[in-house]
């Protein structure tokens, strides 16, 4: 099959005017590009064509709380809301939630999902092989005693998706840390050291308090934690922003996903910039919108030169599994970002996010990376 368009995106940049994709019909695999092409039998598409997206950050296990929780709460609002209402479901419709999420990914143009896991409930979403899959199994303990059998019970479902084999799907996963107000610094060790080549996620600086916590160990954390039970008398404030104090319980070789960023400032960015050789920004800004109604100061990621990709984050905190969707809000708050940099976001850097570039994320021969047309209204179609 030969497919044209308006503008053809390879995942890294737009191909020159005239390139014509030569993909082999059954297989969705890219056979050749053709800078020119005069064939009567290439087929034109109006708008733009670019590789399947890749969802770099999800909560696919909460998508039975869609619509469950108000908008604009704050972060520990929302979050006191999800610990107290997440198990307020049966398992049929938590099941039937997380089957339509992930079909409505798949009819979205997704191709790959970086997920992120607190129990084996996607497990089954993984074999029915729509999605590539990277399960970021999250672990949780903020008692520095208690920092091993935390660890112990997030290696237990770790076992579990790692057991899983696929033949035409990838499927990975790694022990991660939830966030930096949630997991003790002897945690984050133990996690950054298992697995050091995979890839580890941080919700980062997701709300002010956070940044607040660290340095002065004043503000909404405070409350939060100790509402919820959680003794952090072993904690000191040290002076610097959540980031710059948990970054050096991280080895530097580990790759790293940072996600939301939302109260980042360019002494964090260039911090970790410096400190981490693999490093990749999820930015969420439909999720950032529905929590905290404040996006993320993209302009300034941008110009520190940060590897920037894109998450939906769950359905408890956003309306649609859309990259697409997270894409024109973006384009909306900055239009002079263009659709170049915003569809690399989309396709290449979140596939090197996910460690997936090798088969996702670019537009290239013998490649199979899914085939998306944008169309002139900005509507969706697969093409592949």
């Amino acid at each position: 099959m030969l497919l044209s368009a308006d503008k053809i995106h390879d995942g890294q940049q737009w191909l020159a005017p005239g390139s014509v994709l030569e993909i082999e019909e059954q297989s969705g695999t890219i056979i050749a590009i053709h800078p020119h092409l005069q064939n009567e039998n290439v087929q034109h598409f109006e708008g733009m064509i670019c590789p399947g997206f890749i969802n770099a950050h999800c909560h696919a296990e909460l998508s039975h709380m869609k619509g469950a929780i108000a908008e604009h709460t704050g972060l520990t609002g929302f979050l006191q809301q999800v610990m107290h209402k997440r198990n307020d479901y049966s398992d049929v419709q938590k099941e039937t939630a997380r089957n339509k999420a992930v079909q409505e990914m798949y009819d979205n143009g997704i191709v790959a999902v970086g997920d992120i896991a607190n129990t084996g409930d996607t497990l089954a979403l993984r074999e029915k092989g729509l999605l590539h899959w990277y399960t970021f199994v999250e672990s949780i303990g903020f008692n520095p005693a208690r920092a091993q059998s935390s660890f112990d019970y997030a290696f237990k479902i770790w076992s579990e998706f790692s057991a899983q084999k696929t033949d035409d799907k990838l499927l990975q996963q790694s022990i991660v840390a939830h966030a930096p107000y949630s997991v003790s610094s002897d945690l984050f060790a133990l996690i950054a050291a298992h697995q050091p080549k995979c890839s580890m996620s941080v919700h980062n600086q997701e709300s002010a308090a956070e940044n607040e916590y660290y340095q002065s160990k004043t503000g909404a954390f405070v409350e939060f934690l100790r509402g919820i039970g959680i003794d952090d008398s072993t904690f000191s404030a040290s002076s610097k922003s959540s980031l710059q104090t948990y970054a050096h319980w991280i080895i530097e070789e580990k790759p790293l996903i940072l996600v939301h960023n939302s109260f980042s400032e360019k002494a964090d960015i260039e911090f970790a910039i410096k400190r981490f050789k693999q490093l990749y920004w999820c930015l969420c800004p439909n999720a950032n919108l529905y929590i905290e109604n404040q996006l993320p100061d993209i302009p300034l990621l941008m110009s520190c030169n940060a590897q920037i990709c894109i998450g939906t984050d769950s359905l408890a905190s956003n309306h649609q599994l859309s990259i697409l969707a997270e894409l024109l809000s973006i384009d909306h708050q900055f239009p002079e970002i263009g659709w170049e940099q915003l569809l690399r976001w989309a396709t290449w850097n979140g596939a090197c996010a996910l460690q997936m570039q090798e088969q996702l994320g670019c537009i290239e021969a013998h490649k199979k990376p899914g085939i998306l047309w944008i169309k002139k209204d900005f509507s969706l179609q697969k093409l592949y």
